[in-house]
């Protein structure tokens, strides 16, 4: 029989992990968007650049620093926030469930790879709010490459207009397009992200001391090692998917992966792993090091207030 101090318990975990969450994918993406937007245009349109710096220049050149890099702010902090939001608050429930099933007292004393399944787990989950502000960020990002492809003019458009646009043109599954690639690339990619991460906290915890007060640095470094992880199995997957989103592609992972290596070559998969992996490292070391000091803070708040309630002045 579950108590209600012990609903009320996760009802707060479940809390701090969706704000902490939240609060993390905000800072990811004011670090990250410039190098993710040279990644999705030269995922999308490869041919047009020699390489990432001439993707940088071009894109500054012709675009502006601040309207090219930061194209696709809006719906990329919306995606961040929808999906980190879910997938912390999931990870935290997913970490109990798979506890309980292991016989874990503590989910503070789960292993790497019990972690790794819990973020697996709950990727599936994040990946339905993930998608469509992704496919919205990714259209956004590629615009001008999409004119020049169809002959049309630049049209300005905002994100709201254009996610209106989409749904007028294929109504709600036009949103979902590129879900499946989605969940291919995400469910693998946080079991490495996660798992990575994890492993990383307990190689600099010093024998006696929790992983949890291994101090900013240490954390951002764990961090980055997840993140490095999650790209490095993820990207062809992560190519096809925006290939997908961008260009409204017919089929699945395989055949389109199929037809990209027919046309294009296997290295065609690794389009913009440069910028990628350039921006991961800062993007996730900031990331965990909002979503785990934002966390021990709140539970210090609800803490402390409980104590107050308990032991009125």
């Amino acid at each position: 029989m579950v108590h209600s101090g012990e609903k009320r318990s996760s009802v707060k975990d479940g809390i701090i992990d969706f704000t902490a969450g939240s609060l993390g994918g905000v800072a990811l993406v004011y670090v990250g968007q410039p190098l993710d937007t040279i990644k999705v245009k030269m995922q999308t349109f490869p041919q047009l650049y020699k390489n990432m710096f001439d993707c940088m220049k071009q894109t500054v050149g012709k675009e502006g620093f601040i309207r090219g890099l930061y194209a696709g702010t809006a719906p990329a902090i919306v995606a961040n926030v929808a999906e980190n939001s879910v997938l912390f608050a999931g990870y935290g429930l997913c970490q109990k469930a798979v506890a309980n099933l292991t016989a874990v007292q503590r989910v503070e004393d789960l292993s790497a790879v019990s972690n790794a399944t819990a973020g697996c787990m709950a990727a599936f989950f994040s990946s339905f709010t993930l998608c469509p502000t992704e496919l919205i960020k990714c259209k956004l990002q590629a615009a001008r490459e999409m004119s020049m492809a169809s002959g049309a003019s630049l049209e300005k458009i905002g994100p709201l207009r254009l996610t209106k646009q989409v749904l007028a043109e294929s109504g709600i599954r036009g949103l979902f397009v590129g879900l499946g690639s989605t969940i291919a690339r995400e469910m693998p990619g946080y079991f490495v992200f996660f798992g990575g991460y994890e492993w990383a906290r307990e190689m600099f915890t010093k024998p006696g001391e929790a992983k949890e007060n291994i101090g900013p640095l240490a954390t951002m470094a764990a961090g980055g090692v997840g993140g490095m992880s999650f790209w490095l199995v993820t990207f062809p997957a992560d190519v096809i998917k925006s290939r997908i989103q961008v260009s409204s592609l017919q089929g699945n992972l395989y055949t389109v992966g199929k037809d990209i290596v027919k046309k294009e070559g296997v290295a065609a998969l690794y389009n913009g792993l440069r910028p990628t992996l350039l921006r991961t490292f800062p993007a996730t070391a900031t990331l965990f090091l909002t979503y785990e000091y934002s966390k021990k803070i709140m539970h210090e708040l609800f803490n402390s207030n409980s104590s107050d309630l308990a032991n009125p002045i």
